[in-house]
């Protein structure tokens, strides 16, 4: 069964409140932030705070904490608490701004059991995501486009054109090692039709969720991420089909007038698999 991870919310470990609510909230998977969203004077208290938080109630959402980068004066004592204190309370470890897969050993020299997951967020890393997803500590990579825009210099556009480049780099390299790889974030929350369009751009693409910043964008991503019920339906009629024609001894079917073959049908047992785990988070 493939784990969801539609909706990825990030949550400042610095506020307590946000934290408790993010235990009722439809979110897939949590990111406890010591980076950007902490401010300096608050580091360390969010990191000694936040051990408390992950003991608490998350139900089946992944449990990641986003560390500080290894180049601040945060990060190193950020990655001794992960593989101290907050060990077996967080399923993964994320590092900001990877370069390459030099970075990843650093952290995992620190951090000897805990999955890592890798911000890509820098034109280095989308020339590198090929060595970087390949790394053997990593499981996850997320698209950190609001600081690639800045490195890139680019302009905002709806079709982020200017992205396409890096975004497509990175689907190629964590599909390539089969690491999950998550999308960035829509900053207009209060927007639902242009997050749906970045959304189903994402899923297009070959993203397995959202990265969001706001519990309202919540439902949009879920909805964009999930297989709707005619993809559903399809998939079980392709493999009735194919089950159908493999007892007769032909190597194909035919479904709505389109071949159907065992490429085919494995798609649509992903499919299966994947509404089944969404119903499974849903209780």
């Amino acid at each position: 069964m493939t784990r969801p991870y539609r909706s990825v919310l990030y949550i400042p470990a610095a506020n307590a409140r946000a934290m408790e609510k993010a235990q009722s909230l439809p979110t897939d998977a949590i990111i406890f932030d010591l980076e950007d969203a902490v401010s300096p004077s608050e580091k360390p208290a969010a990191r000694d705070a936040l051990g408390a938080a992950l003991e608490s109630g998350y139900g089946a959402r992944a449990r990641i904490v986003r560390i500080n980068g290894m180049d601040s004066e945060w990060g190193e004592d950020d990655a001794r608490a992960c593989a101290g204190p907050l060990a077996g309370k967080a399923e993964a470890v994320l590092i900001p701004k990877v370069n390459s897969a030099a970075d990843l050993d650093v952290v995992a020299g620190i951090i000897p059991d805990t999955p890592l997951w890798a911000m890509m967020e820098t034109p280095l890393a989308m020339l590198n995501a090929a060595e970087i997803a390949a790394h053997p500590r990593l499981a996850g990579m997320v698209m950190g486009t609001n600081d690639l825009a800045k490195e890139l210099n680019s302009r905002f556009r709806a079709d982020r054109l200017p992205m396409q480049a890096g975004l497509g780099l990175c689907v190629l390299a964590a599909k390539a090692h089969g690491k999950v790889i998550i999308d960035g974030v829509y900053n207009a929350f209060k927007d639902d039709e242009g997050l749906r369009i970045e959304c189903e751009q994402g899923r297009d693409m070959g993203f397995d969720g959202k990265t969001l910043i706001h519990p309202a964008q919540l439902a949009v991503a879920n909805a964009s991420f999930a297989p709707t019920e005619a993809e559903v339906e399809l998939a079980r009629r392709q493999i009735a089909a194919f089950d159908e024609a493999m007892a007769q001894g032909k190597g194909v079917a035919v479904v709505d007038g389109k071949i159907v073959e065992n490429l085919h049908v494995e798609t649509a047992r992903k499919t299966l698999d994947k509404a089944r785990a969404i119903a499974e988070m849903a209780g």
